[in-house]
């Protein structure tokens, strides 16, 4: 899309600001030294996914599973949002934005991002083994065996892990469908069902991706794709709208 015309749409209305709404994955924590599962050769810590992100795994070994996430959380407590991060934050000058993240980082809280769903749980929180609607945040970066939620049962980490269903898609779906500007930062859109979000999208909304590897999406939405990682990226698009 040229400059000219998403300058067109952000002036539509001079009341209430266009809506941005943001889908962001590993790739813009990765800027920020978060390791990432698909970029570290199957492995994370030398541990296959089956063995510490699954209800499975959890069963069978949780105390491996949860020292596993307080290393996680370790690297989390430690990264700092990188300026793809700062980028998304200072957009709220211009525009109501929404985050939606599968990142289970906080650095989007970090950078002040005031508008964040996480469609893959929080890494500082901890939720009951008996009710999941029972959620705490974690003081500090321990979860161990023996911290127990208020009905006396395991804390477990507040992760969709994989075979688990990912209980916000529908609220990030109602999100997508209220987009005026539409941006894919860090994620080329092979994780589902996060990668089918796009499709609530409104077919008339620009479509704008921030991802170093070739696009593979294939949508009626007018892209406009920047091959830069997060940081890069977003220095771009911001000349541009």
């Amino acid at each position: 899309m040229a400059k000219n015309q998403f300058v067109n749409l952000h002036h539509m209305n001079d009341k209430v600001k266009p809506h941005l709404v943001v889908l962001s994955g590993a790739g813009i924590s990765a800027e920020s030294g978060i390791q990432t599962f698909r970029d570290s050769g199957g492995l994370w810590e030398g541990h296959n996914v089956e063995d510490v992100a699954t209800p499975e795994a959890f069963k069978k070994n949780p105390e491996l599973v949860l020292n596993f996430y307080n290393l996680r959380r370790k690297a989390c407590l430690a990264a700092s949002p990188n300026s793809g991060h700062l980028a998304l934050k200072s957009l709220e000058d211009r525009f109501n934005v929404s985050i939606i993240t599968q990142n289970v980082d906080n650095l989007h809280e970090k950078a002040g991002s005031t508008n964040i769903l996480h469609l893959h749980g929080e890494l500082m929180k901890s939720r009951s083994t008996q009710n999941p609607n029972l959620v705490y945040d974690i003081e500090g970066e321990m979860l161990s065996m023996g911290d127990t939620c208020e009905l006396g049962s395991q804390l477990r980490p507040h992760i969709v892990w994989f075979g688990e269903a990912v209980p916000m898609i529908e609220p990030a779906a109602e999100i997508c469908q209220q987009a005026d500007v539409f941006l894919i930062i860090g994620t080329s859109l092979q994780v589902y069902p996060a990668a089918g979000l796009i499709k609530y999208v409104r077919p008339e909304v620009p479509v704008f991706i921030v991802d170093p590897k070739p696009l593979t999406i294939y949508t009626q939405h007018q892209v406009t794709q920047i091959p830069k990682g997060a940081v890069e990226g977003m220095k771009i698009l911001l000349n541009q709208i």
